[in-house]
């Protein structure tokens, strides 16, 4: 495997740890969704997103119009992930895990998440949940995601990042990050995102708490995105949970 020019796990790890969490918390618990400043600068996103071309990484590549998805491709990593990708992994899981306790508390869901993301990897391997799933994204011009929610099998986390390789300044137009939300008797709310280069959009992967007259009730929520109009789109896609 080559990798070169990979950005240094533990400096990605250590910027995600800076981050305003509880800023990015009020957030995600107010719209389902939350942005971070940039970071990763040109080198690495560069880097990350020629790991496209090199297919030892990956484990399967998924064409999306043989399966309606869209149009587009993408693979999933295989194990052992490359060391920015399992550095972000570990670093987003710590700092959402607090919001995500706190959801569950609400919904009334049995599950909790261990400290640790890999004893939360090890109950997903226990429940038989044992292929990796974060994914690199490319879309070409006329290419699109369409709404879904990346679920995998019954253990999974509730929150997922996706992290902007290419700059929507100057490598592609189109292509903004769509959130649609389903709430109980209302129409849907939409969001329409443009990510930064080099930013993540942190997401609701299924469903999250919103508090009501009589309580909480679930609010559900499906992703894609839109059409590209020019250029190529590369996107990071850190999916805390393994897969059935």
């Amino acid at each position: 495997m080559s990798g070169a020019g990979l950005p240094d796990a533990g400096a990605l790890a250590a910027r995600v740890a800076a981050l305003d969490w509880p800023a990015l918390h009020a957030a995600l618990d107010a719209d389902g969704y939350a942005l971070t400043p940039p970071l990763l600068d040109a080198g690495g996103r560069a880097a990350l997103a020629a790991l496209y071309d090199e297919p030892a990484h990956f484990r399967s590549r998924i064409v999306m119009a043989r399966y309606q998805f869209g149009r587009g491709e993408y693979q999933y990593f295989g194990y052992p992930l490359p060391p920015p990708v399992q550095a972000l992994r570990a670093a987003f899981y710590a700092g959402l895990r607090p919001l995500a306790e706190a959801w569950a508390q609400r919904l009334g869901v049995a599950d909790r998440y261990p400290p640790r993301h890999e004893d939360f990897i090890a109950a997903c391997h226990a429940a038989d949940q044992r292929r990796p799933t974060p994914l690199l994204l490319r879309y070409g011009a006329g290419d699109y995601n369409c709404l879904h929610q990346d679920l995998y099998g019954a253990r999974w986390f509730p929150l997922q990042a996706v992290l902007q390789l290419s700059d929507p300044e100057h490598d592609f137009a189109g292509g903004e990050l769509l959130l649609v939300e389903q709430r109980p008797r209302q129409q849907s709310l939409g969001h329409v995102l443009r990510v930064p280069a080099g930013a993540a959009a942190i997401l609701a992967v299924h469903e999250r708490p919103v508090a009501g007259s009589r309580g909480w009730y679930r609010a559900r929520l499906r992703h894609g995105v839109s059409r590209v109009h020019a250029g190529q789109r590369h996107t990071l896609g850190i999916v805390l949970h393994d897969a059935a």
